[in-house]
């Protein structure tokens, strides 16, 4: 479940669609999984369908643990509730659950409360859940009234449940279709984990199992997700609109300005997050540095045990600046990097190839001589905000879980140095990088023109607002402005950035004075060196998680760290209690972890069911079987 990046799944499909495998694959990577079972007992005479409980009861490994919940139908909630974080539970099934529930044992009762109660309980569980349910929506309304309210009854469960789940799957003759909350990626590395649950692995010389070889990466998946839109006219009264309905409305669209409030992340998981750390069965001094990555992970996903970041995408914003700000550059370069991530070639291209990441390239317009004449101006200040809110409305859409940014244009260091000149009182000198060459030469005489066009720029703007818009107008540029509207909007829709490199801090440095909230969902991978991106950094209080200082261009240094960051969440996620703090009387006696857990024997008979098959019955006294 860590790995594939969700906290609480559905799974729905009809009878023998292979749903119950499915599930199973999703919580196989768990180290101990607590198998619910929600059917109530069968015919002792029916030898088919105690074969069948036997057949799930066999595909089950040694390690997982089976508790009932069919005595009592309100109970499968409490069980959810009580659940701890570090937990993996398998419920299977709603169908036997519901059985249970409209059983006259257990009537009168308020069946539409009891339902409402398990969703509330989903929704508020700390454990990873995967919850299994008929889909019998499908078929021909049932003839007898018993049918029917059983279809009623498990349809309203199955809306209830979906609703409260972060994903939901159909299952169909075997072949998982998401509905919510998963990626195209995600689902395949499901459906991979499905097949080869059923295939043998190879022994190896001592005779433990051999993991299959991994994939390798195609490079031809590296390319835009989605392609983005033109820009957006910049003529006054441009509509576009957006569901987030935290802001500011009026007839022409969506609104961007100062004060907006924007969702936080939650303040109570992150320290959560960081104190069950500390309980965790590690034999060193755990995570160090990255502790904060845990926590930040933790605040942005609401939950105290976050899961590593499957869906990742990385907008490369490419956007030259004219004048001394680009001098050093030579004319096309940046294009020309453009064109190469574009057909997945490339530093960039290959190093989101290696970690898994869509790579989109995104044109801003060009911004003008800052020492001359505004970069920008409103209309298209307010146009490039816009596009970049748009940009992670659709990354949101697509179910992306981090957005990276990147920058790829001329004069680039020298735009960044100048926003920093302006909302951090920075001397420009000082926060200017050297230039270096293509061939790896330092040129000094550019650093000099660049800083002289920064000068002359904060001179000529000496007299004009410091606002958010007024600086990306005055100083920033286009790239600049998409990248500020990147960070709100994915503020908005609750979507952390890493960011790596000039424009993308300075963007958080503008994004303060429009909605202080952005910076809280801002993740910096590493300074690189660079003075500005440091003092930036120190500005709007984010610590670099590491100290790589590469030279590939911004956006590198995080995908270089990307792998490591998702080991390090899914090493978070699964690592059990140390067994000193482990509650219970085996902790408290100091029972060998090494010894085999005790498992009680079989039946010889058929018994309590302890999953319900993928076919529901129900028998005319109501008694599902």
């Amino acid at each position: 479940m860590s790995v594939d990046g969700w906290n609480t799944v559905l799974v729905l499909g009809g009878i023998r669609s292979g749903k119950s495998e499915f599930a199973e694959s999703l919580v196989g990577d768990a180290p101990v999984v607590r198998y619910v079972a929600t059917s109530p007992e069968g015919d002792p005479q029916d030898t088919e369908w105690a074969a069948r409980l036997a057949a799930h009861r066999a595909r089950r490994p040694g390690s997982w643990t089976t508790e009932e919940t069919a005595s009592d139908p309100r109970r499968l909630a409490d069980v959810l509730a009580a659940a701890e974080p570090n937990e993996t539970l398998l419920v299977d099934d709603l169908g036997g659950w519901v059985a249970v529930l409209l059983d006259p044992a257990h009537q009168p009762a308020d069946d539409t409360g009891t339902i409402a109660e398990l969703a509330e309980a989903i929704r508020h569980c700390t454990a990873r859940v995967v919850l299994v349910s008929p889909e019998v929506g499908l078929s021909l309304v049932p003839t007898t009234p018993v049918g029917r309210a059983f279809t009623d009854a498990l349809g309203a469960t199955n809306r209830a449940v979906a609703d409260a789940c972060d994903g939901v799957v159909l299952v169909i003759a075997g072949q998982p279709t998401w509905l919510k909350g998963a990626t195209p990626r995600s689902a395949g590395a499901a459906a991979g984990a499905a097949a080869r649950a059923e295939t043998p692995r190879a022994a190896g010389a001592n005779g433990a199992a051999v993991a299959p070889m991994p994939d390798l990466v195609d490079l031809s998946d590296v390319s835009n997700p989605t392609p983005p839109p033109p820009m957006p006219p910049t003529e006054n009264g441009t509509a576009w609109s957006t569901p987030t309905m935290a802001l500011p409305m009026v007839s022409t669209g969506l609104v961007i300005q100062p004060g907006m409030e924007l969702p936080m992340p939650d303040e109570y998981a992150g320290p959560q997050a960081i104190e069950r750390l500390a309980t965790l069965d590690v034999p060193g001094a755990g995570l160090g540095v990255l502790t904060q990555l845990v926590g930040f992970a933790a605040a942005t996903q609401g939950t105290p045990t976050p899961a590593a970041w499957t869906s990742v995408r990385v907008l490369l914003i490419n956007g030259d600046h004219a004048g001394g700000a680009s001098a050093g550059n030579r004319p096309g370069e940046s294009a020309r990097r453009a064109g190469q991530a574009r057909a997945g070639r490339g530093a960039l291209a290959r190093l989101a190839a290696e970690a898994g990441a869509g790579l989109q390239v995104v044109d801003a317009p060009s911004a003008a001589a800052m020492e001359d004449e505004p970069a920008l101006t409103g209309e298209q200040v307010e146009s490039a905000l816009r596009y970049g809110w748009q940009l992670a409305e659709q990354a949101a859409e697509a179910g992306v879980q981090l957005l990276v940014l990147a920058a790829s244009g001329a004069g680039t260091e020298a735009a960044a140095a100048a926003v920093l000149a302006a909302t951090a009182g920075a001397e420009p000198a000082a926060v200017l990088g050297r230039v270096v060459t293509d061939t790896g030469e330092i040129d000094d005489a550019a650093w000099m023109r660049r800083c002289a066009a920064v000068r002359d720029a904060m001179h000529r703007s000496r007299l004009s607002s410091r606002a958010a818009k007024d600086v990306l107008a005055e100083l920033g540029g286009g790239d600049l402005a998409i990248a500020t509207g990147v960070l709100l909007g994915a503020t908005a829709r609750r979507i952390p950035v890493m960011l790596d490199g000039p424009v993308g801090l300075a963007a958080g440095l503008v994004s303060r004075d429009l909605a202080g909230q952005a910076r809280h969902w801002c993740l910096l991978a590493d300074h690189g060196g660079d003075p500005a991106v440091k003092l930036a950094a120190d500005v709007l209080g984010l610590t670099p998680l590491l100290d790589l200082r590469l030279g590939l261009g911004e956006g590198a240094n995080a995908l270089v760290a990307l792998p490591m960051l998702r080991s390090v969440l899914a090493l978070a996620a699964a690592l059990p209690t140390h067994p000193s703090l482990a509650a219970g009387d085996e902790a408290d006696e100091g029972v060998d972890e090494a010894e085999p857990e005790f498992a009680e024997p079989e039946p010889a008979g058929p018994g309590p069911t302890s999953t319900e098959p993928d076919e529901e019955r129900v028998d005319p006294s109501g008694r599902a079987g």
